[in-house]
This record gives C-alpha cells, sequence and structure tokens, in this order.
C-alpha cells in the first residue's frame, strides 16, 4: 500500500503532510466493510463534492464573462457529472490504488464509472483537508485543462443541437441551420444525409436511418471543429 500511494502522490505531483487522509480516500466502503474498519472513503467523498463544485464553479465564471446564469451552470453541470469525474479519475490511474472488497473487484468495481467518480472526490477532499483551497485547486484544474479545453462542447453529449445553438447565437450572432442532402437507401430503410450551416458555411455533414439522429451527428461533430478551432472563415460577433 505505501508503494502504491507513494506512485499515486507522484502522479498527482502533491505529497501528502497526512499520509492517512489518502489512504482513507481510496478506501471504498465494500473493503472497509469486509474488513471490519471503521472508516471508508464517503466523507470525503461528501467534502470533495463541495470542494469540486467551488472551483468549477469560479472556473466557469472566469472563463465565460460573456454567458448568462443559467448557461454557466449547463457548462459546470457538465464537467460536474460522473462521467467527466471518471474520466479525471482515469487520467491519474485511480483505478488501480482503490481498494476494493472482493465482490467489488470481481464486478470489475476499479474500472466502474460510480467508483471512480467517488474515489476522484474523495482525493479532492482529501487534498483539500491536507493542504488548502488554492493548492487543490491548482491540482484540480491541471487535469481539467488537459481534459476538457473547452468545457462548452461537452454540452454537445446531451443535446447536440441545442448546445450548436446556444454557441453558435452568442459567439457568431446567427443560428445554425440544416438541409437534407439526399434520402437514400429502401422505403423501409431510408438513409438521411444532413449537412448543417452557419450562414454560408458548412460546419459538418453527417448521415443516419433517421433524420434527427442524423441533424444531432452534425451539430455534435460541428461543435466539436468549431471549438476546436478547425472551421475557417467564422468571424465572432462583436460582445462590446
Amino acid at each position: 500500500m505505501k508503494s502504491d500511494l507513494t506512485k499515486l502522490q507522484r502522479i498527482l505531483d502533491y505529497q501528502f503532510s497526512d499520509l492517512q487522509l489518502l489512504k482513507e480516500a481510496v478506501m471504498h466502503r465494500s473493503f472497509a466493510s469486509e474488513n471490519y474498519l471503521k472508516f471508508d472513503n464517503q466523507r470525503l467523498e461528501f467534502l470533495g463534492d463541495s470542494v469540486m463544485q467551488i472551483i468549477l464553479t469560479e472556473f466557469v465564471f472566469k472563463r465565460y464573462p460573456e454567458y448568462a446564469e443559467g448557461m454557466l451552470t449547463k457548462i459546470r453541470s457538465a464537467m460536474a457529472d460522473q462521467s467527466s469525474f471518471a474520466r479525471l479519475a482515469r487520467m491519474i490511474s485511480l483505478g488501480e490504488f482503490i481498494m476494493l472488497g472482493k465482490g467489488e473487484i470481481e464486478c470489475g468495481g476499479s474500472d466502474r464509472d460510480s467508483t471512480l467518480s467517488d474515489a476522484f472526490e474523495s482525493v479532492v477532499g482529501a487534498i483539500f483537508l491536507d493542504s488548502n483551497l488554492e493548492k487543490t485547486r491548482e491540482i484540480v484544474m491541471r487535469l481539467v485543462n488537459e481534459a476538457y479545453p473547452d468545457p462548452v462542447a461537452l454540452l454537445s453529449t446531451n443535446n447536440p443541437k441545442g448546445a450548436l445553438q446556444e454557441y453558435s447565437q452568442h459567439h457568431f450572432g446567427k443560428s445554425p441551420h440544416y438541409t437534407t442532402l439526399s434520402i437514400t437507401g429502401e422505403d423501409h430503410d431510408p438513409v438521411f444525409t444532413v449537412q448543417v450551416e452557419l450562414g454560408d458555411i458548412v460546419l459538418a455533414v453527417s448521415s443516419a436511418g433517421k433524420r434527427k439522429i442524423a441533424e444531432s451527428a452534425a451539430a455534435k461533430e460541428a461543435l466539436e471543429l468549431i471549438t476546436a478551432g478547425k472551421i475557417e472563415g467564422l468571424k465572432e460577433k462583436d460582445h462590446s
């Protein structure tokens, strides 16, 4: 365990003063129960969740001064959901260090999103208690900035068309338009090819068995390309 925690601290680029906090952070309740231990990582998870909310709220508030509360809330929620935290956990190989009960190990618990997300929050809570908010923010944001260079792109996961609409209206002052280029295949099994444009600029083209699915796929690809700076000719509107 000691060598494992040394490795985890090296990955985090943070040395704990109180190593017991880190031990508790990686202690899943199933392991604690099987070994009759009085502590697990649930209390630290509770704390870490609140710390992450503070860090991410401050981040989106400063990163997007032009956005209203509703949009800021959507971005923060996308960054703070289970899959997002699980991704951050995988970046530090956290699954290797979580102490699980035998049943959880057999079920592949070390790579389950819920387990990883909870453990990540626990580690954040442990770092916060061992140091301070400033140091915790530094460690968290190093991971966040690497994982999500443009967090707005996360919005495309749940509602691609809505996300592209909001992003386009805000940044370019216009709404995207969808054109069905072709309908091929058999009558009972059609394939719709859809193009999404912004003004006279083609953003993306996608095909699917249903028009709405093709539009959503095109919107998702378009938003990813826009936020990655891969579409030429788009001019930001003046926010002054």
